[in-house]
């Protein structure tokens, strides 16, 4: 029976169910790790099949080039100024505005 995992964009990838045995270190061992990425067992034991087995896609790897775009805008500091060392009070003021229309 096929089952569909709905992953992130909604996307629908079919699924088949299965078991396995596992001993204890193993187990302990996967459950530990899923809980230190904060995924699911299931998610973990895909991940590492498909990287095993080489059906995975290799992910993409993170250049310092992928964040050309910080401190390429400007805006209105304000009487806040700076803003970057001031946010939690720019955002007090702005939500205090909203409020009070």
């Amino acid at each position: 029976m096929m089952e569909y995992c709905y992953l992130a964009l909604s996307r629908r990838i079919p699924m088949r169910r299965t078991q396995i045995q596992l001993d204890e270190r193993t187990y302990e061992t996967l459950r530990r790790r899923a809980f230190e990425r904060g995924c699911s067992i299931s998610a973990l034991v895909r991940e590492v099949l498909a990287y095993s087995l080489g059906t995975g896609k290799p992910k993409q790897r993170t250049s310092i080039k992928d964040f050309s775009f910080i401190g390429a805008g400007r805006s209105r500091q304000g009487r806040l100024s700076p803003v970057s060392e001031r946010h939690d009070e720019a955002l007090e003021e702005a939500v205090l505005k909203k409020h009070r229309r």
